[in-house]
């Protein structure tokens, strides 16, 4: 263990944000109730092979990036630096800020928040072999090359360019002496870190597969467009990675029938200590004493609660112009104000054990459908809901994440849609997987998926 280094992450956030044209850098615009820097920290502060942090600034907004600091629970921010005029010099600073000699930096953009754990897995993993890695995608667009008279020189072969992303991540001694070898030279145009170490033949820079939504906000349209990444952004789980549950106490809402009988049943092989509620044990998630009397007689028994789960619903299938007002009333309490009501009354008792809250949302969040406007619109707000808890209790080490499966194989869908070919469903026992993986990860803020087509989710 002596000589394990120590995986710091530089995220560059000095930039002046002139081609965004906002009366602030675009590091600081607000993108789902919080800047663009913050999400961006908050990746590397929530990546368990991250050690430090340090956060280069521009000088201009050091006080104001002060505060968001002081409104964030970040462990790992260990230096708030204030970076240079150039991207090149902005690196350097917060290179030479380390202390240590047997160290990887990870130099990121604070404007691409969508970077996943997976990329920084793996060019922390390719550090293992090569002192220099970058993160690219390829190219999925003819690049052209022209003169200086705007005529084409020429058109490189597609099948060779690839669009190169962040984070690129070095041994520091390597990447120092790069940018050490620059300024010696007085070469301060550099507008990439690998272009400085193969500039001076220091390593091989070796490059890892980025993401498509791995993308950098730089136009005012791209906040739009990360605004819209961040209410369908999913996530998914391998359940390889599934553990036991021993002694962990769970209260599953909605637990008699279809999904949550099935989370019970595994989680219960698993080792936990379930107690599951629904209507057919006298809990109607409308009610907020019902919810209140049942989180209670579950504490009761153990004095503790870890994980509360909700996957009750109704769906009514119809016109919402033939629906009485009283059924509409109804089927908003269960599938929205349930929600509300079973977090505002957990909130004590996961706050007490740093627990998860589990909420369902169901792939008609992404556009509602037209014959089921209420459940599809409530799933939308569950969504909502979900992100919005999960910062509202970051501070207080509650975690909160939503299950989104596919069309699933359960007593409700078949009441309301007949019969469907078997093959097409989800097996509620693999959305239980899931959750069970879920339950053991320290995941927060996501929409995880669960899908039986074998596609990528975003991530």
């Amino acid at each position: 263990m002596k000589n394990m280094k120590k995986n710091i992450a530089i995220i560059l956030a000095s930039g002046s944000g002139k081609r965004f044209k906002f009366d602030i850098p675009k590091q600081f615009a607000k993108v789902a109730g919080r800047t663009v820097l913050e999400h961006t920290i908050d990746i590397f502060e929530k990546h368990r092979k991250i050690d430090e942090i340090y956060v280069v600034i521009n000088p201009e907004y050091y006080d104001f990036f002060l505060k968001l600091y002081g409104f964030n629970s970040w462990r790992k921010v260990t230096k708030v630096l204030k970076g240079g005029s150039t991207r090149q010099e902005s690196s350097y600073i917060g290179i030479s800020a380390c202390e240590y000699q047997n160290v990887n930096v990870v130099i990121h953009d604070a404007v691409r928040p969508f970077v996943t754990s997976k990329i920084i897995d793996d060019v922390l993993d390719a550090l293992k072999n090569y002192k220099a890695v970058d993160t690219a995608v390829p190219s999925v667009n003819t690049i052209i090359e022209i003169n200086d008279k705007n005529e084409i020189s020429d058109v490189p072969l597609r099948k060779y360019l690839c669009v190169g992303q962040t984070p690129q991540a070095f041994d520091l001694q390597i990447i120092k002496k790069a940018h050490e070898m620059a300024i010696k030279e007085n070469r301060l145009n550099f507008t990439d870190d690998c272009g400085i170490v193969l500039h001076y033949n220091l390593a091989k820079v070796y490059i890892v597969k980025g993401s498509e939504i791995n993308m950098k906000v730089t136009y005012p349209i791209d906040i739009y467009i990360a605004d819209k990444i961040y209410q369908i952004k999913t996530l998914d789980l391998d359940t390889d990675n599934e553990t036991d549950l021993k002694d962990k106490v769970i209260v599953i809402f909605g637990g008699n029938d279809g999904i949550g009988k099935a989370i019970a049943e595994l989680g219960k092989t698993k080792g936990a200590i379930v107690y599951s509620f629904s209507r057919k044990n006298g809990c109607d998630i409308s009610s907020i004493k019902a919810i209140r009397n049942s989180l209670s007689y579950a504490y009761s028994k153990k004095n503790r609660i870890d994980v509360v789960i909700n996957s009750a619903a109704i769906l009514k299938f119809g016109k919402l112009s033939n629906l009485p007002y009283e059924k509409m009333d109804y089927l908003m309490r269960v599938n929205y104000n349930g929600n509300l009501y079973i977090a505002k009354e957990s909130y004590k008792y996961l706050k007490e054990s740093h627990g998860q809250l589990i909420l369902f949302t169901s792939s008609s969040f992404t556009r509602g459908r037209p014959f089921y406007s209420i459940y599809s619109s409530s799933k939308a707000a569950v969504v909502n809901l979900t992100q919005a808890l999960s910062e509202e209790w970051f501070s207080d080490s509650i975690r909160v994440n939503a299950v989104c499966p596919e069309r699933t194989a359960t007593k409700m869908r078949f009441e309301n849609f007949g019969y469907e070919d078997p093959n097409t469903l989800l097996d509620p026992k693999e959305v239980a997987k899931k959750v069970i993986v879920l339950i053991n990860s320290n995941i927060t803020g996501q929409i995880i998926d669960v899908r039986k087509r074998n596609y990528d989710a975003i991530t």
